[in-house]
């Protein structure tokens, strides 16, 4: 049990040790769309009785494996889900992921809102990806989600990915940061 708790505070301790420095804005972005999970997604609803009004839901992602993502954010979608119907519509949305999500924050005692537990808010839209990288996409998702593979076929899942055009960065106090598309994937997560 003691080698256990030994092996779990060293993990969080690299944790905490790799977050880039809050300067370092773009390489922040891409360091927390790389450990997150799951991202909320805004959509603008094309449902009653929320039509036309902000819409957000929960969404499993992956950029690729812890340490050695891409930056762009896939998703495991189908048509039978609300937001994916919104964005039949219109495809723009935003995905926002916070370092909430791993035990940085809590593990320094920081709130979620805090703006040192780091978020990232990406704007773009979202996209059908085909060929290979709907391959790429599905051993991006599937090595970070692997309860994926058995969900229901007849669902007719298909891969997405957020075509991002901005990105707003969150992770220290005197406001919101902002970073291109060119500098967010210039950026070394590491």
């Amino acid at each position: 049990m003691t080698l256990v708790l030994v092996a779990l505070s060293l993990a969080l301790t690299r944790v905490a040790s790799s977050v880039p420095p809050h300067e370092e804005v773009a390489r922040m972005a891409r360091f927390v769309v790389n450990k997150c999970d799951w991202a909320s997604m805004a959509t603008i609803s094309t449902h009653e009785p929320v039509k036309g009004q902000p819409f957000s839901n929960v969404f499993s992602i992956s950029d690729g494996p812890v340490g050695n993502g891409t930056g762009t954010p896939y998703m495991y979608l189908t048509h039978m889900e609300i937001s994916v119907q919104d964005l039949q519509v219109n495809p723009q949305a935003s995905l926002a992921v916070s370092l909430a999500q791993s035990s940085y924050c809590k593990k320094h005692g920081f709130d979620p809102q805090s703006p040192l537990c780091a978020h990232i808010i990406l704007s773009g839209s979202v996209i059908q990806v085909n060929g290979s990288e709907a391959s790429a996409a599905k051993e991006s998702l599937f090595s970070r989600h692997p309860e994926m593979a058995d969900w229901p076929t007849d669902h007719n899942w298909f891969f997405a990915k957020m075509n991002i055009s901005q990105v707003w960065v969150l992770d220290y106090f005197g406001g919101v940061k902002t970073v291109t598309e060119e500098e967010y994937y210039k950026a070394s997560q590491r």
